[in-house]
């Protein structure tokens, strides 16, 4: 494991981004696990602006860490919560790139079997 220190928030979101944009450039189809939260938003809008500089995610996948358990998850509007993880990432990401909607992927809240 690589520990890599930088001097503010602004440096580690840089950081962070290159390096998802790096696994997305050496593979177009990578699948990504996704953080909420106050902590990658930055990292979101560093990734915004190389989407915006040409970074394709139109093949990339992704997975959500976490969603409330009770959430709505509409898969017909999966983003009406304004709790829910779903809407988050819609909002700091998902909206301003060219992601599929069905290469998205957060877990259902309302599922009848959590542990699982």
């Amino acid at each position: 494991m690589n520990i890599i220190i930088k001097e503010d928030y602004e440096q580690m979101s840089k950081c962070a981004a290159e390096i998802i944009a790096g696994y997305v450039k050496a593979k177009p189809d990578c699948v990504l696990g996704l953080a909420t939260g106050s902590t990658p938003i930055g990292t979101y809008q560093e990734l915004i602006k190389m989407h915006n500089n040409g970074l394709d995610f139109s093949k990339v996948k992704t997975f959500n860490l976490d969603e409330y358990l009770g959430i709505t998850l509409d898969l017909n509007k999966p983003y009406n919560e304004d709790q829910s993880y779903a809407r988050f990432m819609y909002e700091e990401l998902f909206k301003h790139i060219n992601i599929k909607k069905e290469n998205t992927h957060v877990a259902d809240g309302l599922t009848k079997d959590p542990e699982n």
